[in-house]
């Protein structure tokens, strides 16, 4: 498959996302939050957009996991965070991030990840790149909490549900992985991803970007898996 091939179905999976948000409604008063979305409409752009990202990245990438976990509602923040997410996979494959070994593969680095983020800001594209960083920055949690033993999963009903990230970042605090300094400031990185991948794109900067950007890869060298 050629990088334009690719390029043209992101095309139509993030023009499929917005047509989930087009459905958008609510059973509370206008503009009051949570907006829902037609359900089938929803599951169609969260079915084909789950395929591309497996047969590009594969299933334990992170773009597959972050998109798997910020979909799972219908609700127009979900669809704007997967739209976010096929933004910031957009920029990846039409910056040339991607390469052909036995086919197309991603790199698989966090640092590789950060230096993607740098690209898009200097590109102009603040969202994704917050999208990004905060999901390497969740990723990095989630592997710390596996090299200390911290469980990374709550039994709910007789499922395993995946662990958020802010209680992650309390477990870490707590166990003394690294300080209540760093704590508040992980807790400040991640409110910026959310706002970023919930489609908040007016209440925070650029320069806030290359802050959470500089932050994480600081964090990341101190307190390394």
């Amino acid at each position: 498959m050629e990088l334009s091939d690719l390029l043209r179905r992101l095309d139509e999976l993030i023009e499929n996302g917005n047509r989930v948000l087009a459905t958008s409604y609510s059973n509370h008063a206008p503009g009051v939050v949570p907006q829902k979305v037609l359900r089938e409409v929803m599951a169609g752009f969260r079915t084909a957009s789950l395929s591309f990202i497996a047969r590009v990245y594969g299933e334990t990438h992170i773009h597959y996991t972050e998109f798997n976990c910020e979909t799972a509602g219908s609700y127009a923040d979900s669809a704007k965070c997967g739209i976010a997410i096929l933004q910031a996979i957009q920029s990846e494959i039409r910056g040339g991030w991607l390469f052909t070994v036995k086919g197309l593969i991603a790199a698989e680095l966090f640092s590789d990840f950060l230096e993607m983020a740098e690209h898009l800001l200097e590109s102009g594209y603040k969202d994704p790149a917050a999208v990004m960083v905060g999901s390497v920055l969740e990723e990095h949690l989630r592997q710390l909490c596996g090299k200390h033993g911290i469980p990374t999963e709550d039994d709910r009903n007789g499922k395993s549900v995946p662990r958020k990230a802010d209680g992650l970042n309390a477990e870490l605090a707590k166990h003394e992985v690294y300080t209540k300094l760093y704590q508040k400031l992980i807790t400040a990185w991640l409110d910026l991803r959310n706002k970023a991948a919930h489609g908040k794109y007016d209440q925070y900067s650029e320069d806030q970007v290359r802050d959470l950007l500089s932050g994480v890869t600081g964090f990341m060298a101190n307190v390394s898996l």
